[in-house]
Parts: C-alpha cells; sequence; structure tokens
C-alpha cells in the first residue's frame, strides 16, 4: 500500500498516517540513537556570533556533524554558530529543561513527533512553513515522508535532515557458522536458537538495558508483527485502555518469555547504549544478535576491528511471528533527524541559524561523508545514485529497500508520544524487562497516562 502523504495536512495525532509508505523519487524513507559534551566553537572562524547548535556526540555522526559545521562557519564567519556536542540520554534531559527555563540553544536538533510537539506547545520554535515556502528547493531535495514528523497541526517547525536509520535485526555470521545454526525466518525460530547459543556460552542478543529505550525495539516489533500498527496507533490517538489490545499482551508476554529464557546478555540492565557496550559483544562474538538502529553500522565499522570488513556482520527485518498480522516488510525508527529554531533567538541569530539549515545534507560534501564515513543513507531524493562502487553499498542499498519498500515505516514510540508519556512508557520496559512488572500491569500503568 502506497499512500502520499502531504506535510502541511498531517496533523500531530495522525500518527499512522506518516507511517506509512511513501512513494520513492529516487529516493527513501528514515529512522534514533547515537552516544559528556563535547565543544566546538566553530574553528571554521568566529564563534556564536550566529547563536549556538546542540547535537549528539559519538563518531562517526559526531565529526560530520561538527565538520559540517565547521564548512559554514568558515563560509560565513560572520554568522558563526557555536557548536556543543551531549551523549544522547543527557542531551534528552538537558533540553528538555533548557527549554522549560527558555534557555534553548538557537539551533535545536530533535527527532520531531511528539517531542517537538511539545516544543510547539511551550512556544520554543519557530515556525517554518513560509520558509520553506520562499525556498521551494529545500523541501523537494528532501524525502516526502520526512516531514511528516516535523509536522504539527499543518505547519512544519523542523527541518528534516541527515539520514534515514531504520532499526535492524543485526547478527554475527562466524558464530552462527561456528554454532551450526541459520538466522532465523521467524519469531519463533529466534526463541529456539537461545538455547543452543547459551549452551556454547554465548548470548543470543546483546542489549543495552540501562538505556531502556533499547529495550522499547523490541516491544515495537512485536506489537507490529502480531497486531500490525494500528495497536499503537490507538494508544497514539488516546483511545482509552489501547495498551490492552489483546495483541499488545500476547506482545508484552513474548518480550517476557525471551528474558525468561535467558535470551539477553546476562546484566544487560546495566549496559548503556552510550558506550558503544552493546555493539561491542556481537563484534568480539560474545553475543549472536543485536536488534539496534541503522546508525550503529558505521560505529561497529570503526570500533569492531575487522568485523565489518571481513563480512561477518549480518543484517535483516525483523520476522514475522506466527499468526501475526503485522506486515513483515514493516518497519520502525525515526524518519529523519531534525533542526529546530528557538523562538527565543534574535533576528541576526535567526537569520544564521536559517542559513545553517540551508546547507544541510543537501550538499555533495556532506552526502558524501554521511555515505562514506558513516554508511547512511541521507535523505535526499536521488541520493542511491551515490552507492555504486562504494564499499559499503550492500549495506546502503539494504537500508534504502528497508525504508523505501516497508508498507509501514513508523516512528519511535518515545519520539511519537508526549515527553511525559515516553518517560511513563521508558520506566514501564525498564520495568517489564526486570521481570518486575506482568503484561496486564503494564498495560493498566500506561493507560493511566494515554493521552498526557
Amino acid at each position: 500500500m502506497e499512500i502520499t502523504v502531504d506535510p502541511m495536512k498531517t496533523s500531530r495525532r495522525n500518527f499512522l498516517s506518516f507511517a506509512l509508505g511513501v512513494p520513492i523519487v529516487g529516493a527513501t524513507l528514515a529512522a534514533c540513537g547515537s552516544s559528556g559534551p563535547g565543544d566546538n566553537s566553530g574553528k571554521g572562524g568566529g564563534g556564536g556570533a550566529g547563536g549556538t547548535y546542540w547535537y549528539l556526540s559519538v563518531d562517526p555522526n559526531e565529526t560530520i556533524r561538527r565538520t559540517s559545521l565547521e564548512r559554514f562557519n568558515k563560509a560565513k564567519p560572520d554568522e558563526a554558530i557555536k557548536g556543543t556536542a551531549f551523549q544522547n540520554d543527557a542531551y534528552k534531559e538537558k533540553i528538555k529543561v533548557a527549554i522549560g527555563a527558555g534557555q534553548a540553544p538557537t539551533v535545536i536538533w530533535g527527532w520531531g513527533g511528539g517531542g517537538l510537539a511539545s516544543w510547539v506547545d511551550a512556544g520554543a520554535v519557530e515556525d517554518l512553513t513560509s520558509w520553506f515556502d520562499d525556498n521551494p528547493d529545500q523541501k523537494t531535495r528532501r524525502f516526502p515522508s520526512s516531514f511528516a514528523a516535523a509536522t504539527v497541526d499543518g505547519k512544519i517547525y523542523a527541518v528534516p535532515a541527515e539520514t534515514v536509520t531504520p532499526i535492524v535485526l543485526y547478527w554475527n555470521k562466524k558464530v552462527f557458522k561456528d554454532v551450526g545454526v541459520q538466522p532465523p525466518t521467524t519469531w519463533e525460530e529466534m526463541l529456539a536458537l537461545v538455547p543452543k547459543f547459551t549452551e556454547k556460552k554465548i548470548a543470543a542478543f546483546s542489549l543495552a538495558g540501562q538505556s531502556r529505550w533499547t529495550n522499547m525495539m523490541w516491544l515495537e516489533f512485536l506489537f507490529d508483527r502480531i497486531g500490525g500498527p494500528e495497536v499503537f496507533q490507538a494508544v497514539f490517538e488516546g483511545e482509552k485502555d489501547a495498551w490492552s489490545n489483546p495483541a499488545s499482551i500476547k506482545a508484552l508476554g513474548e518480550v517476557q518469555k525471551l528474558v525468561k529464557a535467558g535470551g539477553f546478555v546476562k546484566g544487560f540492565a546495566s549496559i548503556t547504549a552510550d558506550t558503544n557496550a552493546d555493539q561491542a559483544l556481537l563484534t568480539s562474538g560474545k553475543a549472536a544478535m543485536m536488534l539496534h538502529g541503522a546508525w550503529t553500522y558505521g560505529s561497529m565499522k570503526t570500533e569492531g576491528g575487522d568485523f565489518v570488513k571481513d563480512g561477518d556482520l549480518g543484517y535483516m527485518n525483523f520476522p514475522p511471528v506466527a499468526g501475526g498480522t503485522g506486515d513483515p516488510s514493516n518497519t520502525y525508527g525515526n524518519p529523519g533527524q531534525y533542526y529546530s529554531l528557538s523562538s527565543k533567538a534574535s533576528e541576526e541569530e535567526k537569520k544564521a541559524a536559517k542559513d545553517f539549515f540551508a546547507t544541510q545534507v543537501l550538499s555533495d560534501e556532506e552526502q558524501s561523508d554521511w555515505v562514506n564515513d558513516a554508511g547512511q543513507v541521507p535523505i535526499v531524493v536521488g541520493v542511491d545514485s551515490k552507492f555504486s562502487g562504494l564499499e559499503d553499498a550492500d549495506w546502503l542499498q539494504f537500508v534504502y529497500d528497508t525504508a523505501s519498500k516497508a508498507q509501514t515505516f513508523s516512528q519511535s514510540w518515545d519520539q511519537a508520544l508526549s515527553p511525559t508519556a515516553a518517560e511513563e512508557l521508558l520506566n514501564n520496559i525498564a520495568k517489564l524487562f526486570s521481570l518486575d512488572v506482568t503484561p496486564q500491569e503494564f498495560a493498566d500503568n500506561m493507560n493511566a497516562v494515554i493521552g498526557k
């Protein structure tokens, strides 16, 4: 099913409409993630005359973001912007506090969706609709699907940028070969693999459980594969007791079945995604599989020794669940990354920010950085023409195909929901994975915050 989404007609309460597949014109769709602060005062010139910019750390993405800013500052020293990098979880807390205090940076990096809607409600970010109207190529050159999560009540409040990064089920080919098993084609086969790896003292799945949003990926796919995207759509639309859907309860039970079977690496609740420790478990062969965002490919390539170079990394979309109604082509993640403009910025800072926005992801240099250095797919129409002959061509094509061929490409739950509901979700997910709540208790707790 292909539905063309008009971002100007997309409201904040229309999660499923921007999840549904959009026809790709030589382009694709999109997807979360990353990993104290590092300062970049604009080495290319100036140092803050155009305001400030906060973004996520961890290479290779951090270096690309910093390099992009340095190029802008060198080209426009009178509008130089000061950049500061933060780890993922620290950033989420710091930006929330800064916006609440009216002290947000000029350029606000984000994920769109529910978080952006809360900033709009607080009057913290500028309406950029007229800027896009005045600069039509800024819209037409970016993937159409990326604008839905940037749109609130029919107006665009963020510039879609960077890359499409769906969530991927990674596997270690060498481990599978050594144990003598094949990659799973169903959820049931995934469960059946657990004791086979355990017997060899290998964790079936690596998981950075302390970060919580990493656990959430499992629920996103199980909800989808069992009941389809409509299950979470009901939550998003605020339907009473939506979390108690039988498909939801079954999905919650299935993930606890995996926990009880010892499917995740021992001590997963103390591992953080910001340290890339979960990726190291996969690349070192201590874990056989890992469900994570496509953004982790670049760090596994740079930090995993010869793991990627030697062809030991396998990847696939999440398999179907027996009897489930969700389309197995469906995927989850973020439909891009987003830059918003603080409404508190001065007119001089706002001009500099808009000039900076105009350079983001559309230049050949930046596209090359994302494709070659990070192994990621920029959200630019026609970018697939750059894949041919590249070392990572197969991976890039996989990401492209996963996103563009998905019947439904849904935004990560914690970004689609309001910050209040998202925090409660993450807290209860941690309890679910630690077996401190039953599936029904999880549903009851989450039903209490629907619509908040």
